[in-house]
């Protein structure tokens, strides 16, 4: 299989990219490299020679549709996104140009390809929006009422996934991710809380938790995602798909097992909630389950040691 991962030089696409190599398919990366790193890709260029090839360029650019376009993948695998809620409010139209107008010229480029499946990464806590907590964990059937721009944006390229489906035949498949954390992610900047944490802890500064604390969400480990997106390649045609682990955890929580793991203060520093910010997240993966054979098999405290683990390498 030829493949496209746009996003492919972050922590998920990067992953995604290093599994799809040891399967033996040829791989082309697209990222600006805005939020990914071309270190992320440098084990998989040793060893895969001319079978990855990464392209840098803003999906805001007309040339990505030319270069994917003439990568002629059979998947595409749509990763690259604006992924600041923060951001999306300070600035909706910039969100718009990355993740809508984004996501359209990536399904123009593979339009043009003939490529025979679309599987978009979409948000699964911001696509849903404040649901009704009695509803917890969400299934499919949740009505999509985002609350952000950035959950707004990614709604958008859904229906646009859609639309390209029914014009023109393109197998699609949609993964709203739950909070995906694990080796790779970037601990600096907009980051998962975990990451943040990770960093924070083995430097020895202290960690900030805004507002209560008590927020939910659903932490899926990076590996599982990676297998739902690999099976999304040949499985689960023109559905979305809920993929995580299905469990509420908060982030004081989270916070307290981090800190025990390391070996840091038993607070952190509290500050003021944050704008835009869900309250409570978890999702229920049963369609994946049974579609896509999918499960989360690695739980938090495992995919914990393992993220604490790489920090500490960088390996």
């Amino acid at each position: 299989m030829k493949a496209v991962v746009t996003g492919g030089a972050g922590f998920i696409g990067s992953t995604l990219v290093d599994r799809l190599l040891a399967d033996g398919h040829d791989v082309v990366v697209l990222d600006d490299l805005s939020t990914g790193n071309e270190e992320n890709l440098a084990a998989a260029r040793s060893t895969a020679g001319d079978r990855l090839r990464l392209e840098v360029v803003d999906l805001r650019e007309d040339r990505s549709i030319e270069l994917i376009a003439a990568a002629g993948a059979d998947v595409v695998f749509h990763l690259a996104a604006q992924a600041d809620v923060r951001a999306s409010v300070d600035d909706p139209i910039a969100d718009a140009q990355a993740n809508v107008l984004g996501t359209i010229r990536v399904l123009e480029g593979a339009r043009r390809a003939g490529t025979r499946k679309v599987v978009l990464a979409s948000s699964g806590g911001t696509l849903y929006g404040d649901a009704d907590p009695s509803l917890l964990p969400l299934d499919e059937s949740t009505p999509h009422r985002p609350e952000s721009p950035y959950g707004a944006s990614k709604l958008a390229a859904g229906a646009y996934l859609r639309v390209y489906g029914s014009l023109y035949g393109i197998r699609w498949t949609e993964l709203a991710l739950a909070n995906v954390y694990g080796p790779r992610q970037d601990a600096d900047g907009e980051a998962g809380v975990v990451a943040i944490f990770t960093g924070r802890l083995l430097a020895g500064e202290p960690c900030t938790v805004y507002g209560s604390g008590e927020q939910t969400r659903d932490f899926v480990y990076v590996g599982d995602v990676v297998d739902a997106f690999v099976a999304a390649a040949d499985r689960g045609d023109g559905q979305l798909f809920n993929i995580g682990a299905g469990v509420e955890t908060s982030v004081n929580g989270l916070y307290r097992s981090m800190a025990s793991a390391v070996g840091g203060p038993d607070e952190p520093i509290r500050a003021p909630a944050r704008t835009g910010e869900l309250q409570r997240s978890a999702l229920d993966a049963s369609l994946a389950a049974a579609d896509l054979d999918w499960h989360a098999d690695i739980d938090l405290d495992e995919g914990i040691r393992r993220t604490i683990d790489w920090f500490r390498t960088g390996s």
